[in-house]
């Protein structure tokens, strides 16, 4: 019964993992028109053993896309330098889509996954109470 336990834990981690994901994602297509505004990533780790069984996907802190924010020229905005630019986002809007759609077909993967494993927990359940 502790492997269903685990494999119940190991989707409920992955579930919480995409959704993490799929949060950052959202939050940087709402903030794709910010300026200075920079993408965040998100970070998977498994865990260790001692924070949910060997292996299981966990979300690290949110890191910060390196890549440099496009220039953007428009001499009448008020961020605006002496050239006439100012730094936008470097968020890309196809990579996001992207993103949302690995994450959610992740999610409905681990979601798939979970349903399984408590569809043969009952079984058993339902054999031993014979």
């Amino acid at each position: 019964m502790t492997d269903l336990a685990d494999s119940l834990t190991l989707s409920a981690s992955g579930l919480r993992a995409q959704a993490a994901r799929l949060r950052h994602v959202s939050e940087n297509i709402a903030n794709a028109d910010t300026p200075g505004y920079h993408r965040k990533l998100t970070r998977f780790e498994p865990a260790t053993g001692l924070d949910g069984p060997s292996g299981a996907p966990r979300t690290g802190p949110a890191l910060l896309d390196p890549t440099a924010p496009e220039q953007v020229y428009d001499p009448a905005h008020p961020l605006a330098d002496e050239t006439g630019h100012y730094q936008g986002s470097n968020v890309n809007l196809m990579i996001e889509i992207a993103d949302a759609r690995e994450a959610q077909r992740s999610y409905e993967a681990n979601l798939k996954m979970f349903d399984q494993a408590r569809q043969m927990s009952r079984g058993l359940l339902d054999l031993l109470r014979r």
